[in-house]
């Protein structure tokens, strides 16, 4: 199993960021399934004000690229896509139209198993 964090900003407008939490209240089958098939088995979303974190847990064929083509040809992941992309914005220092940025994992902590 891959653990991959990424990063996303949205509008700093209160009417974006309720709309962009109320439409992750509802996701359509369409959209969950082409989760599934991407080889996404664990998917989460956190807010901070307008800063989204996405928690990803995915098997271990998993790529970004493999998603991105599977994404590419599926007209609801691109309406899916075009809809909340009303809400996001680019973070800074990324290319044109990039929202989600993957993020590097700095620190890790495990707890031992006491006997």
């Amino acid at each position: 199993m891959q653990t991959f964090v990424l990063i996303c900003d949205l509008k700093d407008e209160p009417e974006a960021i309720e709309a962009y939490d109320a439409c992750h209240q509802a996701v359509s089958e369409p959209i969950l399934e082409s989760i599934r098939e991407a080889g996404i088995q664990k998917m989460s979303i956190y807010r901070w004000r307008n800063r989204l974190t996405m928690i990803m847990k995915t098997d271990d064929d998993f790529t970004f690229e493999k998603k991105a083509a599977l994404d590419n040809t599926n007209p609801k992941v691109q309406e899916w896509e075009a809809f909340v992309g009303q809400y996001q914005i680019n973070l800074p220092g990324t290319p044109p139209n990039w929202r989600w940025a993957l993020m590097d994992q700095i620190f890790e902590f495990k707890a031992e198993e006491k006997p």
